[in-house]
């Protein structure tokens, strides 16, 4: 979590000085200590429940949606180190932060990330893209797991280590540097709300959720006394802390508001809710409610920027105007980059639609410039990493399984055997992982070469492979259509 304690403490240190502050705080807190100390917290405050919600999620010019804002900032403006210290991506003109939200305490998969977002800054043109990953993304990290998990997984094992480790996981992944993160427990909003005295929302669409879980009754006997139903009519609605909660978390309404795509629009209607709240009035300059509002924070918000850098990113970019952002949403959509399919269990998974995260890679390092266009056919090139193959023939065609291994053997893959397989109804040629998605290079070439489905769901008689001592990396089964490619 921020340790604003400690960063100010650090910062008094490095400057050995006293900053020279707003009158009007001068006159509220009193005290140097508690001047400072305020300082940086109410600029955390501004920058990440202001600035993060209002310019990366709708795009309005930091200059005309708070002109006082932009005086206060200046007061602050010696807490930015020269312009000759830049923070972590500045020098190779991009600036990349993973923005993540989940549930939290209370709610169903509490430490699972509901919202992912890649937030890239370019300081030379001032422009900023937002590009939306979905928590159903299934990628090859620790046997193909979707990317909401990271996180979890990594706190189940160290408390604290969720944010860092989901950002290497995707810089990983997407082949970009992710050096910094938030993190926010969507939780920890309903007090931070109660404590500006409610907001007033405007709701987009009339929200209908007749199974909307109740807080402690997941275990009653009586199955239908476990929900309750949740009812918003549209127009501007005055909320507080647990019904805007209610409002931003539900995800079983009728209609268009039961998608993922509405529950994230609803997420973003209570961020810019509560911009307007805490922006309405003298809030800013009240210690009592500073004071609640930072220790909320401290439990709900996590991130590795340090109070300067986060001042740098608003000078770098408050001036930012709505034309200069680009938005991207990954998603199943036609001419979209993923494709819906099933995984272990039934489970909901999306996939690249080419087999690989070629495509996708391209679209997150050429966000700034014109995309190359990279075709999921493109000629193959032979692996490096001696993935080991077996090939099965799942029809009563014979001959299949042979072929095929001749022609992986041109792409060096080592093929283990071939046989037929249990079962001899295979229609369609399907490609299982049991590499724990070490192999990806080797995988996308499997699967282009073959023009086979990759399958997350793996049958029971694949554990006698598994568990062999010469188990191989992947098992190709044949489908009839293999015969009809001849």
């Amino acid at each position: 979590m921020i340790d604003f304690k400690k960063q100010l403490e650090e910062a008094d240190r490095l400057e050995g000085r006293e900053p020279d502050i707003a009158e009007e705080l001068i006159a509220v807190t009193g005290g140097k200590k508690t001047k400072r100390f305020l300082t940086y917290t109410i600029a955390v405050v501004v920058v990440i429940l202001v600035f993060s919600s209002k310019i990366l999620i709708s795009g309005q010019s930091g200059s005309t949606w708070w002109p006082q804002g932009e005086m206060f900032i200046n007061s602050l403006r010696h807490l930015v180190p020269s312009a000759d210290k830049k923070i972590k991506g500045e020098e190779n003109d991009r600036i990349n932060i993973l923005l993540l939200g989940m549930g939290g305490e209370g709610h169903e998969g509490s430490s699972l990330t509901d919202t992912i977002m890649l937030a890239s800054f370019q300081p030379s043109s001032k422009q900023t893209s937002l590009i939306s990953l979905p928590r159903d993304l299934v990628a090859p990290i620790s046997n193909w797991q979707k990317i909401n998990s990271i996180n979890a997984y990594a706190e189940q094992k160290e408390a604290g280590s969720g944010g860092t480790a989901t950002a290497a996981a995707m810089s990983e992944l997407l082949q970009v540097p992710i050096e910094y993160y938030v993190r926010i427990d969507f939780s920890g909003f309903a007090t931070i709300i109660d404590e500006l005295g409610g907001i007033t929302v405007n709701v987009e669409n009339t929200l209908d959720d007749y199974s909307y879980p109740i807080l402690g009754q997941e275990d009653n006997p009586d199955y239908y006394a476990r929900f309750e139903h949740l009812h918003i009519e549209k127009g501007r609605q005055n909320m507080n802390g647990s019904l805007a909660l209610k409002y931003a978390r539900s995800r079983h309404a009728a209609g268009i508001e039961g998608s993922d795509f509405a529950r994230a629009r609803r997420q973003q209607l209570v961020l810019e809710a509560v911009k307007e709240k805490l922006l309405s009035s003298n809030i800013l300059l009240n210690p009592i409610i500073v004071t609640k509002l930072i220790s909320e924070l401290n439990k709900n918000i996590s991130t590795n920027l340090n109070v300067w850098e986060i001042l740098r990113l608003w000078d770098l970019f408050k001036d930012i105007d709505r034309s200069a952002i680009i938005n991207k949403v990954l998603s199943d959509a036609p001419d979209n980059l993923l494709v819906s399919g099933r995984g272990e269990g039934g489970a909901y998974i999306l996939t690249p639609r080419s087999g690989n995260f070629a495509e996708i890679r391209n679209l997150v390092q050429n966000i700034f410039t014109d995309n190359v266009v990279i075709s999921a056919t493109q000629s193959l090139i032979p692996i490096n990493d001696s993935a080991k193959v077996l090939v099965l023939n799942g029809t009563w065609i014979t001959g299949l399984a042979g072929k095929t291994a001749v022609m992986l053997e041109q792409y060096k893959f080592n093929i283990l055997n071939t046989g037929n397989a249990p079962e001899r109804n295979y229609s369609q040629t399907t490609v299982y992982d049991l590499s724990a998605g070490t192999k990806t290079e080797s995988l996308s070439v499997l699967k282009q070469s073959t023009d086979a489905y990759q399958s997350f769901q793996l049958p029971t008689w694949l554990t006698n492979y598994q568990t062999a001592s010469s188990s191989p990396d992947f098992i190709l089964v044949v489908g009839t259509d293999a015969n009809k490619a001849e």
